[in-house]
């Protein structure tokens, strides 16, 4: 396993020094990880990346040759150095699981730990988180935009580089595409690797149905034809048909990967059903993503399968998620909790301050998902009676919930750097994710003007938030 101790900003390092330095490396901080927007102007986003950053933790040190590097810096303190040689995250951690639905502004991780710890992971944990739940949102859409039609995740050659490749099929599993072009993946990972044909395959030949042949022989029960290298309807499923006939094979598919792809799959079905082959199912490729896909099936298309490559892997349409890793309390000489508040002239980057809780409120009837609430962690709110939820950014809307119950999203994961949690299966984070999709509400999911999800504080948090802000306002 490769060591990411140094994969860290420069930045991280000088202030550790620094903290070192000052008597400050012990000093208990407490830091959120979350985002502020999400991804596509969409309704929710997909917390993904939690088991990457539990490796990487357990795996958290420095070795010789890291220490020499930095030692070549001339910055840091030799006893910093050698702090840092026997350095191992002993700190807490509490995260949402992966797979679950996301709200901007709430908490998908929670760390506490040494100031030194805390600050060295940052951007550890933020690249993976950042980089899982972008790929899980964007994958999520593209399922949904199917319509129960199945999505197969074919980008690697077009990831940008070899673990976003891996990271990215990985996300996309758990966010419901089934299968996945990368071969390494499956190994790693048991998603399950599939593929059709190059056009290379049928260059090489002497003639299409030469090829196609060729192919159906060799892989009877998993044929699939790329019926796109010449014509599509004058040859491509015509040979197809042919050599699906004289192989005897009557389950399999076609690919297209070019031209109106709603215009030819509807054609295609024409011709293979007339042709007794109810069975072959249409795959379609080329550059899709939830909105081509949404279009070829308003349209009419007869397409079965969706292999989606570079637009999902790199989250072509809005390529960044935008976490950010935020101080929101210390601990004082005596263990109290001590909030913190970054404030800035943009209102959007004013965080919300101390160790928080979030709970996700259902409707007991429906087990919708109505709400959620941050507290600060030691709050006990009721939800045995009628409760009222405010969204933030227009505190004139209200809603009244009545019979409700709720679940807390944040979870323990390490305990005094022992980890704590069971980390399940990716196929139990599927399913887990598939559960979560389906307690959102339709508005919430829809692609266009999304309904807003309410995000509400307690009074008491809500009132601490107010109180540091008064008062940061009048040191001005």
């Amino acid at each position: 396993m490769i060591n990411y101790a140094l994969l860290s900003d420069f930045y991280e390092l000088t202030m550790a020094n620094g903290y070192y330095l000052s008597g400050m490396k012990d000093r208990i901080l407490y830091f959120d990880l979350f985002y502020r927007s999400n991804p596509d102007s969409g309704g929710f986003a997909i917390a993904c990346g939690l088991a990457p950053v539990i490796e990487q933790l357990q795996n958290m040190h420095f070795e010789d040759d890291d220490i020499a590097f930095l030692r070549g810096k001339s910055i840091f303190s030799e006893d910093f150095l050698q702090y840092l040689k026997h350095l191992r995250f002993t700190g807490d951690m509490w995260a949402v699981p992966e797979g679950t639905v996301v709200f901007p502004n709430e908490p998908l991780l929670t760390v506490r730990a040494t100031a030194v710890e805390a600050q060295l992971i940052e951007t550890l944990l933020l690249l993976l988180v950042n980089h899982q739940s972008l790929i899980a949102t964007k994958a999520n859409r593209i399922v949904r935009a199917a319509a129960g039609r199945t999505v197969l995740e074919f980008g690697a050659r077009r990831a940008h580089g070899k673990e976003a490749s891996l990271n990215g099929a990985r996300a996309a599993f758990i966010a419901g595409v089934p299968a996945t072009s990368n071969t390494l993946a499956d190994k790693l990972y048991g998603i399950p690797a599939s593929g059709t044909m190059a056009h290379s395959w049928v260059q090489v030949f002497d003639n299409e149905y030469q090829a196609f042949a060729t192919y159906c022989s060799l892989y009877p029960n998993s044929t699939s034809l790329l019926v796109d290298t010449y014509s599509v309807l004058r040859s491509g499923v015509p040979n197809a048909i042919k050599a699906f006939k004289d192989a005897g094979i009557t389950k399999g598919s076609i690919r297209l990967d070019s031209g109106d792809i709603a215009y030819l799959s509807s054609r295609a079905r024409a011709m293979l059903d007339e042709a007794g082959l109810e069975d072959i199912k249409i795959v379609a490729s080329n550059s899709l993503d939830e909105g081509i896909i949404r279009e070829i099936n308003a349209q009419g298309g007869k397409v079965d399968i969706y292999g989606v490559g570079e637009r999902l892997i790199t989250a072509k349409s809005d390529p960044v998620f935008g976490g950010v890793y935020k101080l929101v309390a210390v601990e004082d000489e005596f263990g109290n909790i001590v909030p913190k508040i970054k404030i800035s002239e943009n209102i959007s980057k004013i965080t919300t301050p101390h160790f928080k809780k979030i709970y996700r409120l259902y409707d007991r009837a429906t087990m919708k998902a109505e709400a959620d609430l941050l507290t600060i962690y030691d709050e006990e709110p009721d939800f045995s009676k009628p409760f009222e939820i405010f969204d933030p950014d227009f505190p004139w809307k209200r809603k009244i919930l009545g019979d409700i119950t709720a679940r807390e999203l944040l979870v323990p994961i390490f305990k005094g750097g022992e980890l704590v949690y069971d980390v399940p299966s990716i196929e139990e984070s599927k399913d887990y994710c598939s559960r979560e999709v389906e307690s959102i509400w339709d508005e919430v999911k829809r692609f266009e003007n999304p309904h807003n999800y309410y995000v509400d504080l307690s009074q008491r948090l809500w009132d601490e938030k107010q109180h540091m802000l008064t008062e940061e306002r009048k040191k001005d």
